[in-house]
């Protein structure tokens, strides 16, 4: 079977949505509506899709060309899914492709200096390497307390080589509180859309925020202080403020169930708790991990946080499957939240 043609539509009936044509190995076309897989035959004369029995290569090249016709018709300017959403960027996924270390574009990174940027402490940007794809949405991601860059510099390439441009700071103090990792976040996105060498590869309205620790508090501040953002991702995250009705950037909290330094009694699970019931959110409570979990490479983490980027800074429905129906308890996961399906 090949050559098929993806589409979508009213039936020739008024009640049918036609999503698939494609040819089988005896030349005839086959036609899928709804759920099930139908094959097209003389029967059916009275739609532009008839006498589909084997012929000659030039009456099949004439079919495929009228079902194609048909499926303009049906919905005017349909093209790829990518024509509908200009944000898609990279093969479609599977869960080997998101679980992967690198995924499938080239990374490239440059260093920032402190002394070079004012609001946080400079850092490390990592980007695709080719421009053929366009701009992409972009990423900063914040240490925790007493930590530098390093602590979380593995998602640097891990996230950039998915589609990203990716800011990996360090903080202008070891020792800032939440609220002030959340202002030099956002100093950073700043920096990286208007001055940094790589801005020309950023559409600056698809931009996200994570962070570790007081970090992760910091992403909470940065997504209260900028509603804008497109994503939120606090990883074994640490505040004093554990309510956040006012947040309306989409949020998908992770915690840790042995956390001993923000338990997720106390940290993880008040922030998702006080998440708005209309936001898209979700919570994801790591299963035999610690606060120091995002520390070093994890699959769980880099999985799900790919897949609420790609979902909600590119607009890109080909992840939702790996968030809806929400993820069972695993090895890796001790509980799963949230709202499926989401509606941003």
């Amino acid at each position: 079977m090949n050559l098929p043609m993806p589409y979508r539509g009213r039936g020739p009936d008024g009640g049918t949505a036609i999503n698939t044509a494609v040819r089988d190995r005896h030349g005839g076309l086959l036609v899928t509506t709804g759920q099930v897989l139908r094959r097209v035959t003389a029967s059916t004369e009275r739609t532009p899709l008839v006498h589909l029995t084997p012929t000659s290569r030039t009456r099949r090249r004439s079919l495929l060309g009228a079902a194609a016709a048909l499926c303009a018709t049906l919905l005017p300017g349909t093209q790829a899914q990518a024509a509908d959403n200009p944000y898609e960027r990279g093969p479609a996924p599977t869960v080997a492709s998101i679980e992967a270390s690198r995924g499938s574009y080239a990374v490239s990174q440059t260093s920032v200096s402190s002394l070079a940027v004012t609001g946080f402490g400079g850092g490390t940007i990592y980007y695709p390497t080719s421009t053929a794809d366009g701009t992409f949405g972009a990423v900063a991601i914040s240490p925790g307390f007493t930590a530098y860059e390093s602590s979380i510099a593995w998602l640097g390439p891990r996230l950039a080589s998915q589609g990203f441009v990716v800011f990996t700071i360090d903080t202008n103090s070891i020792y800032d509180q939440p609220d002030s990792r959340g202002d030099q976040l956002l100093a950073a996105l700043d920096y990286l859309t208007q001055r940094s060498t790589v801005r020309g590869r950023i559409d600056s309205t698809r931009l996200g925020v994570m962070g570790h620790s007081m970090g992760g508090g910091g992403t909470l501040e940065a997504a209260k202080t900028r509603p804008s953002l497109q994503a939120a991702i606090p990883l074994t995250g640490w505040n004093t403020d554990k309510t956040w009705p006012e947040l309306r950037t989409p949020t998908m909290v992770i915690g840790a169930d042995g956390d001993t330094v923000a338990s997720v009694s106390s940290h993880s699970e008040p922030f998702y708790q006080s998440l708005p019931a209309s936001l898209d959110k979700a919570y994801l409570e790591l299963n035999n991990a610690n606060h120091f979990t995002p520390n070093s490479s994890n699959t769980t983490i880099a999985k799900y946080s790919i897949s609420w980027l790609k979902r909600f800074i590119d607009n890109d429905t080909r992840y939702e499957q790996f968030l809806c129906p929400l993820p069972r308890p695993s090895l890796t996961i001790e509980e799963y939240r949230g709202n499926c399906p989401h509606t941003s």
